[in-house]
């Protein structure tokens, strides 16, 4: 038996590919609008972090 038959019994399983597009989103949206506010001297001491 094929794993997506197991998927297809569980009832509601769609709302788990929702949730995890959304938990990403989320994430990738949180973290876009951190780099854009953040302070330029902390970039660029992270940036030379491993050069040091």
């Amino acid at each position: 038996m094929k794993f997506i038959n197991y998927l297809e019994k569980i009832s509601g399983v769609s709302i788990y590919g929702m949730s995890s597009l959304l938990l990403f989103g989320g994430f990738f949206l949180i973290m876009l609008i951190w780099s854009i506010k953040a302070d330029k001297q902390m970039i660029e001491e992270i940036r030379n972090i491993p050069l040091d």
